[in-house]
């Protein structure tokens, strides 16, 4: 769904929208959509500002992706309220633009406004943690054997070395 900026400039629009497993790309291998993507919410131009957007609204969906402690599949359900802003990037000269403290909490969009898949996707990768556990428990794989640590104990006894020193290990033999 697009929200064009003239059409904005007219009225706010509102969406709701349910978005099934795959209609959205995460640019992520490692993460699926687990279920229906629920969002609503509305979209309009903020009073004063030259072109910018403001998206609020409610999104729901079950993420899916592998622990990164013991590789397993994981769950990670979001629903939560977002309110994100977007200003229409200016022609520069160079490709790097700098941005002061008031921006660095908005996105920008090229064009002639902004794809709704855009922000959810956005909300939905920011909304996850960094470190993607199955549980706050989680023992992880053995660094030494590769068994996963939740499903049985190894038994391997992880050695403590210091690679600082090994040069000098065999230093005068």
């Amino acid at each position: 769904m697009f929200f064009h900026i003239r059409d904005l400039e007219l009225r706010p629009a509102r969406f709701d929208v349910e978005l099934k497993p795959g209609e959205i790309e995460f640019l992520d291998p490692k993460l699926r959509q687990a279920g229906p993507l629920k969002a609503e919410g509305k979209v309009e131009l903020v009073t004063g500002s030259i072109g910018e957007i403001r998206v609020k609204g409610h999104l729901s969906v079950a993420m899916e992706a592998e622990c990164d402690r013991c590789l397993e599949p994981a769950r990670f359900p979001l629903d939560s309220d977002f309110e994100l802003y977007y200003r229409p990037v200016t022609e520069t000269s160079s490709n790097e633009i700098a941005i002061n403290d008031s921006e660095v909490e908005l996105g920008f969009f090229e064009g002639d406004g902004i794809e709704l898949s855009d922000v959810l996707r956005e909300h939905v990768l920011l909304s996850l943690p960094m470190q993607r556990v199955c549980r706050l428990e989680c023992k992880g794989i053995c660094p030494s054997c590769g068994q996963n640590r939740n499903v049985k104990d190894c038994g391997c006894q992880a050695e403590a070395i210091d690679d600082r020193w090994a040069s000098l290990k065999n230093y005068g033999r």
